[in-house]
């Protein structure tokens, strides 16, 4: 029997999540788990986010604002930007979808870091488009190939500031020579952004895409409530862009793509700015702990300016993240991003830090 998909499907590999809590419970017979393997916010949602989603759920009975209006001209109030730029999403996962199957042409081609974030590729890979995958130099994004690699077929380039999983980041000169080299490669490609760590940021040199908008209008960067904020449960993220842009994305996602509760929980949590420097402190903190403690167990950690590090074992990952599991301990093995001997672990609550460590230290058998 002939196969009911595309050939492009049949070989598509699916984004794999981090374990869940409950599943590792069940599986190994524990009460008490971590989980450190999503980058998720340890001090959880703000409690502003908490009361507005309750008090939305009266509501659910009425389908959502489809145009999102007060959500849009609250996010484009809080970035200095003009609400028709703004498209917001399930997720920032929806707008590189959108982008996708909104700019991209049978003859297109998209242009990817090998072993940045998944899901680009997933994407392209399931809606059959061609990529080009330029290598990582030492953990970090080599945006002199990038630039170079830009073709007159280009219509997309997906860049990671911070790049998940490494967690590291490139400053405001190789940006600019970046952007200039795009320019004029292929003016016509968009350059899409992923700030989806943007608010951990403590890096002065970081540059902070949306300034360049103006001069290069073919930008596009990509936002979450996922992480800072703490809200990866309810899907919110959104794409902001030339307004010309946004409007052909307005024509092709599906009506009602952000539920009724999901902008009532983003307006209040860009109203707690309280629970954003909470978590940055926090976050700020924890790093400098992981990173130091991790050393010590003789592994290699890089640079990080998310709510991660990816640690490079010198050794196959998956019988340490096993090993780890059985302690309670849920980290992230990352063989799908290419890398076999690493682990992505999220900074949680110090506490939850220390045991992190301390699991990894009986695993490794370090003394």
């Amino acid at each position: 029997m002939r196969t009911p998909v595309p050939a492009y499907i049949e070989t598509l590999q699916p984004y794999i999540p981090g374990k869940p809590i409950e599943e590792t419970q069940r599986e190994y017979g524990l009460s008490d788990v971590i989980k450190l393997a999503s980058n998720e916010n340890p001090l959880g949602p703000s409690l502003k986010a908490v009361h507005a989603l309750q008090e939305s759920l009266s509501k659910l009975h009425l389908y959502p604002d489809g145009s999102s209006f007060n959500l849009k001209r609250r996010i484009a109030e809080h970035l200095g930007v003009d609400p028709a730029a703004v498209v917001p999403g399930s997720g920032s996962n929806e707008i590189i979808e959108l982008l996708v199957r909104t700019f991209m042409g049978g003859d297109d081609e998209a242009l990817l870091c090998q072993g940045s974030f998944a899901m680009y590729k997933v994407t392209l890979h399931a809606h059959g488009r061609r990529f080009l995958e330029v290598p990582m130099k030492d953990g970090h994004y080599d945006l002199e190939a990038m630039a170079a690699s830009i073709g007159p077929k280009t219509r997309l380039v997906f860049v990671a500031n911070p790049d998940n999983p490494t967690g590291t980041w490139f400053g405001r000169a190789p940006f600019e020579r970046f952007l200039e080299t795009a320019r004029a490669k292929n003016p016509e490609a968009l350059l899409v952004i992923d700030e989806a760590y943007f608010e951990y940021v403590t890096e002065a040199d970081y540059p902070n895409s949306l300034v360049y908008h103006r001069d290069y209008p073919n930008l596009v960067t990509l936002r979450t409530f996922s992480k800072i904020y703490g809200l990866a449960g309810l899907r919110l993220g959104y794409g902001v862009m030339a307004p010309a842009l946004a409007s052909y994305l307005n024509r092709t996602r599906m009506p009602f793509n952000v539920t009724s509760s999901a902008p009532a929980g983003g307006l209040a949590a860009l109203d707690d700015a309280d629970h954003v420097v909470k978590s940055r402190e926090l976050n700020a903190q924890g790093l400098v702990y992981v990173q130091q403690e991790l050393k010590k167990l003789g592994v290699k950690v890089l640079p990080s300016q998310a709510n991660f590090v990816f640690v490079d074992l010198g050794r196959p990952a998956t019988p340490v993240y096993e090993g780890m599991l059985r302690k309670g301990v849920i980290t992230r093995p990352i063989p799908n991003y290419g890398f076999p001997n690493a682990l992505r672990i999220s900074t949680g609550l110090m506490a939850d830090n220390q045991r992190m460590v301390a699991a990894l230290r009986e695993v490794l058998k370090v003394p």
